[in-house]
């Protein structure tokens, strides 16, 4: 008995270090090179996942968009998309550009194409040139005979200035005529498929029969980005499974309309997470719809968690906190721990250069002493604040170890200071010695 006790602790214990170790082994794909000047972001071919977002200001409003664009810059975005509709817009492009290299933002912009594109990028130069990628959506590039002649024209000025293009199909502006032919094509099966397959099949060769037009047209295909974008969870992820077994392009993921608040981001986490979870994803973005006062940055935001939390990437340093219980009548520990984050989050920009891995920083602010020590054991910096009816101390871990012991009215601006005296110690000596 005993030694089958031995076994079965053994085979767990393997297990579970399996477990521990594994990390999502990302799809093998073509690698895209975006540039703007010497910043360069490498998306797919093994490079880390990206996030992009887009403006929402009128990009004729050469100011607001290059504020806007700075702010999700700032936030994380490492590629920022913005609307190309009217030669207007096409006019302020590269001043734009020239706003955002004033202000030290070399962050890549992705020009938003539909209907006029082809004359866009033909008719203003400067603008192709200032994007550093194109985005085109295959259903609003033309009809009939004008569809190929027009999507030519926006290959060719990629091809001219030597930008990626992200091929974008959504469901919403899904080619019609391809729809319709397909749609027939199912009626004359003997077991036709349900329409919602139709539309899969039809989302999938959009993307990648507009991919190998532009590929005979010479665009290098390492340049070349497929999106298939749909507002569903499941139908997302059907159709990106399907997508990713039937070519090798990077693939941009996103839900189009994700909505707003908790139901967007939900819903794109949890559309996203089982992709990439799978290997699936190159490139992501959170489409939220912003509340009422609410910073366009939030939707970068919950993108960088989301990579954060599967452990792909890190970007800030994370704050373990606890919930909250009939233990921790008092607020203190919500209180210090949204101070904590907020402060973090504020200070990332500086510390990104000043002390090289301070992204995977681990701080643990705890309400009681039930869970409170062992979480703080397990950051790098934690404290465990008193529960209701417990001694009016705060032990202090650091590295595993307890510290010290924080008492009295200040305990919150003391630890504030702690953090920073770790990650002074911690990462400036890094910082020095890289």
């Amino acid at each position: 008995m005993s030694e089958q006790v031995i076994d079965t602790q053994t085979s767990v214990a393997q297990a579970l270090a399996a477990v521990a170790a594994a990390k999502p082994a990302q799809r093998q794909s073509r690698q895209a090179q975006v540039r703007w000047g010497s910043r360069l972001v490498t998306i797919g071919g093994g490079a880390p996942v990206r996030v992009q977002s887009m403006t929402n200001t009128d990009t004729v409003d050469v100011i607001g968009t290059a504020i806007q664009v700075k702010e999700l810059a700032i936030a994380g975005s490492e590629l920022v998309r913005i609307t190309v509709n009217t030669p207007e817009a096409a006019e302020a492009v590269p001043h734009i550009r020239e706003q955002l290299d004033r202000m030290g933002i070399d962050v890549p912009l992705v020009g938003d194409f539909h209907y006029n594109g082809h004359r866009l990028l033909t008719e203003f130069p400067a603008m192709a040139q200032a994007l550093s990628k194109y985005r085109i959506n295959p259903g609003n590039v033309g009809k009939g005979d004008k569809k190929d002649r027009q999507f030519a024209m926006m290959v060719e000025a990629a091809m001219k200035y030597d930008k990626v293009v992200r091929i974008g199909v959504n469901w919403g502006s899904l080619d019609a005529e391809l729809l319709a032919e397909l749609m027939d094509e199912n009626a004359a099966r003997a077991e036709p498929w349900d329409a919602q397959q139709v539309m899969y099949q039809a989302l999938i060769q959009s993307a990648l029969t507009s991919a190998s037009y532009a590929a005979e047209l010479g665009l290098n295909p390492n340049n070349i980005i497929i999106s298939c974008k749909v507002s569903g969870v499941q139908d997302l992820i059907s159709v990106y499974r399907a997508l990713a077994l039937r070519c090798d392009y990077a693939l941009h993921l996103g839900l189009t309309e994700a909505g707003m608040g908790t139901k967007g981001t939900v819903a794109s986490a949890t559309a996203l997470s089982i992709l990439l979870q799978e290997g699936i994803g190159d490139t992501i973005r959170v489409s939220l719809t912003p509340q009422p006062g609410e910073a366009r940055t939030q939707e970068v935001v919950v993108a960088l968690e989301i990579l954060q939390s599967l452990g792909l990437r890190a970007f800030n340093p994370s704050v373990t906190a606890c919930p909250g219980c009939g233990r921790t009548t008092s607020t203190t520990f919500q209180e210090l721990a949204k101070q904590i984050d907020d402060y973090l989050r504020a200070q990332m920009p500086v510390w990104r250069a000043k002390y090289p891995g301070v992204e995977n920083l681990k701080v643990a602010v705890m309400g009681c002493i039930v869970n409170g020590p062992g979480e703080s054991k397990h950051a790098d910096i934690g404290i465990s604040l008193p529960g209701n009816g417990e001694a009016p101390a705060a032990p202090v871990f650091i590295d595993g170890e307890k510290a010290l012991t924080l008492r009295g009215d200040n305990i919150a601006n003391e630890f504030h200071a702690l953090v920073e005296s770790y990650i002074e110690k911690r990462f400036g000596a890094a910082a020095l010695t890289a």
